[in-house]
């Protein structure tokens, strides 16, 4: 077994994102029940992660199906947006930058259009690994089979070469399922000891 490349999730393992009760706020200031926005919005954040959609496109989607004007759609993306970014897991994007050159990095990532620029600016993921697959970006989300072959292809890796780190245990059974070594992710030294496990096992 060789071990050539180390590919991480960013939500709740790069990036720690608690909820911190956006819609919830909303709906009390715009007199909505419970639910309403996630109910509202369904379909726009589901285009959203698979890039159907622009961010202008939201934004008149928030607009319009809300009744709000455009400075309240930007203040609620804004809010959105702040939750989504969460806080840096400092420690995990430390490991991560040791990694290279004992192997390729990357990250695959079920996102929404417009996180490549907010998280390029908050976390440098970009001058972080070699590669990001973002799902807004490839049109395909995890647990699709095909993105996890996708990123194997732009690290330039076999699948069985690769180590993916996810909190999700649907999205790791997927992985495992195409041959990747998956990790499901609990805490930053349960993670790092599993990966570095592996390494030492293929004399990475």
């Amino acid at each position: 077994m060789v071990i050539r490349a180390v590919v991480f999730d960013i939500g709740d393992v790069l990036e720690i994102a608690p909820d911190l009760g956006v819609d919830r706020r909303w709906e009390a200031r715009l007199g909505l029940s419970e639910g309403e926005i996630t109910r509202r919005l369904a379909d726009i954040w589901a285009a959203g992660a698979v890039g159907t959609v622009t961010e202008d496109d939201v934004r008149d989607t928030i607009s319009s199906r809300l009744g709000v004007g455009r400075g309240r759609a930007d203040a609620i993306m804004a809010d959105i947006w702040e939750q989504y970014l969460g806080t840096g897991n400092a420690d995990l994007i430390d490991y991560v930058r040791g990694l290279r050159p004992r192997c390729r990095t990357g990250i695959l990532s079920n996102s929404f259009v417009g996180a490549r620029e907010r998280e390029q600016a908050a976390y440098g993921f970009e001058d972080l690994v070699d590669d990001i697959v973002y799902s807004h970006e490839v049109g395909m989300s995890k647990p699709d089979p095909e993105i996890y072959r996708l990123s194997c292809v732009r690290l330039g890796v076999a699948p069985e070469e690769m180590i993916f780190l996810d909190d999700l245990e649907p999205n790791i059974d997927a992985a495992r399922a195409v041959g990747i070594h998956g990790i499901r992710y609990r805490d930053n030294a349960q993670a790092i000891t599993e990966i570095e496990g592996l390494l030492a096992s293929a004399g990475a």
